[in-house]
């Protein structure tokens, strides 16, 4: 999966998990509960993301696919 500007924060949590690590080097902090996070991010794409919180888009979107792209090698995606 390759993640754009438009992708929904949701879709990525649902594929690969919870790369919140990935996100707070980026600045981006937890929003409350874990439930939470999962209601908010429905509606969230990665441009919005990082748009909040004030994260460079280019870097934010680098980070997320090499993220992604380790996280599919090692479960083997």
């Amino acid at each position: 999966m390759e993640i754009t500007e438009n992708t929904i924060v949701f879709n990525i949590l649902e594929k690969y998990g919870d790369i919140a690590d990935v996100m707070e080097t980026l600045g981006v902090k937890s929003v409350g509960k874990y439930s939470m996070r999962r209601v908010i991010t429905r509606f969230l794409t990665v441009k919005r993301a990082a748009i909040v919180h004030k994260v460079p888009l280019d870097d934010f979107l680098d980070r997320l696919n090499t993220a992604v792209q380790a996280k599919s090698e090692s479960q083997g995606l």
